[in-house]
């Protein structure tokens, strides 16, 4: 005997209420407020009926809204009917729900504890329900919300889980997830169409005067009230067109199915991969509105630059300091040494080994994505001349000789964020370049661009968002260093169009035997 379910039907019977409610209202010309008079429930109550939000109304309040409309015993009944589908339901639903769990990664998580547990716990009270993970293309950002996404669901949190088209994926698909459409439909939903987004000013992403318009914030009813922070223009449609943040006015009701499924529980929805610039935000506040347990975990190579998004820079794993002794426990040396071992298990992690090692996890600063595709060079080289071709130029390591997309994704997002910088950044990567590769501070920066130090600030902010920079702690101040994989990449000329030739590659000594 079926006691439960499907999603769909649970929102088709909730949806099939509301009608049924409106319906009847609407034959004898009453309004909601008239409706909440006649039936003493409130106007609020009514709306979310007609709405599908209210997924098991009680038995008194059905008897008292069809008091109200005046039903006769056959309407009556078929609203008591569409009522008991529901109910019928609700079970179904919250173990459908209990179902949905993250994705499985295929790797253990080395040197996030930290960040993992701040995310997983802002996002686990409600603190945070908009988290932004900025980071450059293999930082490991994606590593980090599987992560997070399994503490929350172990916390009791349903994860309803997005990996958009193209993007890089180091997971398994959860198992039999119930409401996989639900979730592809979700994401289309929270997508602009196909226009071309306005330009951001400069103020968010660097620095210098901008002739673009300042964003656009839409105060439209179904915003999030303590989203809506930042006032808007007074043209309503005008302004909501050039938004980068999308429309309030257009037809933006959120899934049905969506609504029944999460009704006021909390979950956790991840848009892993997403180009936040194809985001539509007023949808978005809609259904964070809609659904007051919703939180929203983003991983992006840009921020979204909205109210209410909470920024997480990501920067490599930790490097062990480079005049220190060698230790194993450095996230960046165990990150490597992982990777070693799938391709020379012969290799151990002795004090010559270890120091080599270190080097080589240093001079590529510690980027996972970078760390992996040197290992895969070990296959055809020994330790010190890994160490050697790192210290000369790192480029040519970056493609990984097994998987040969590696490498491609570091370019292109190395590319990606470099063109995307403001004038005021970009120019002040190619002076660092141009400089000797060592750790700068502010100080530095005021005196390669000549710069006011507040325009110095924003330009070494807008790298770290970007990834292109990290924080340094080698000198024991505070300090910056530029990411040699950007050094090296900003330096290589792209590759020619022409039929390649066969490739010299890198000297390198035979591998050292076991």
């Amino acid at each position: 005997m079926t006691t439960g379910l499907s999603p769909e039907g649970t929102a088709t019977a909730t949806a099939a209420i509301g009608a049924l409610i409106r319906g009847h209202r609407l034959r004898i010309g009453l309004t909601q407020r008239e409706l909440a008079d006649l039936s003493t429930i409130s106007v609020r109550a009514i709306r979310d009926l007609e709405k599908g939000k209210a997924l098991r109304p009680r038995a008194d309040t059905v008897r008292l809204i069809a008091d109200g409309l005046r039903l006769g015993p056959r309407a009556r009944a078929g609203l008591e009917e569409a009522v008991r589908r529901g109910h019928q339901g609700g079970a179904g639903r919250h173990l459908l729900l209990e179902r949905c769990a993250p994705p499985v990664p295929l790797h253990p998580m080395i040197g996030r504890q930290a960040e993992a547990a701040v995310l997983a716990e802002e996002l686990r009270s409600g603190a945070e329900r908009i988290v932004t993970v900025v980071g450059l293309r293999g930082v490991g950002k994606t590593r980090l919300a599987l992560e997070t996404a399994a503490r929350l669901h172990d916390a009791g949190l349903p994860v309803l889980w997005h990996t958009a088209p193209g993007a890089a994926s180091d997971c398994l698909p959860a198992d039999g997830d119930p409401l996989a459409a639900l979730v592809t439909a979700c994401a289309a939903h929270l997508h602009l169409p196909d226009h071309p987004a306005a330009p951001r000013h400069d103020a968010e992403t660097g620095t210098g005067p901008s002739h673009a318009p300042e964003p656009s914030y839409v105060a439209e009813p179904s915003y999030v009230p303590e989203l809506a922070s930042v006032p808007g223009p007074s043209s309503g449609r005008e302004a909501a067109a050039r938004s980068p943040y999308g429309s309030g006015d257009r037809d933006g009701q959120p899934p049905a199915e969506l609504l029944a499924a999460l009704g006021d529980r909390d979950a956790l929805l991840v848009l892993d991969g997403v180009d936040c610039a194809r985001l539509d935000f007023a949808r978005l506040s809609r259904l964070l509105r809609e659904l007051p347990g919703l939180r929203v975990l983003v991983t992006a190579d840009t921020p979204w630059n909205v109210p209410g998004e909470r920024l997480f820079l990501l920067a490599p794993l930790d490097v062990p300091h480079p005049g220190g002794t060698p230790s194993a426990d450095t996230p960046a040396v165990r990150f490597l040494l992982s990777r070693i071992r799938r391709v020379r298990p012969d290799i151990v992690a002795d004090e010559r080994s270890l120091a080599d090692v270190a080097r080589v996890a240093h001079g590529l600063d510690g980027h996972p994505l970078a760390l992996a595709a040197a290992a895969s060079w070990l296959t055809v080289c020994d330790l010190p001349t890994l160490r050697g071709i790192v210290e000369t130029d790192p480029a040519p390591l970056l493609d990984h000789l097994a998987d040969g997309t590696s490498g491609s994704h570091l370019r292109d997002g190395v590319t990606r964020t470099l063109a995307g910088l403001p004038a005021g950044p970009r120019d002040l990567v190619a002076r660092l370049c141009a400089a000797a590769d060592a750790d700068f501070d502010l100080d530095e920066v005021v005196r390669l661009t000549g710069r006011p130090l507040p325009d110095c600030g924003r330009m070494v902010r807008a790298l770290l968002i970007g990834g292109v920079i990290r924080p340094s702690a080698d000198h024991g101040r505070s300090a910056f260093r530029l990411l040699r994989v950007v050094r090296a990449l900003a330096a290589t000329p792209p590759a020619p169009v022409t039929e390649p030739a066969p490739a010299s590659a890198p000297a390198v000594a035979a591998p050292a035997a076991a």
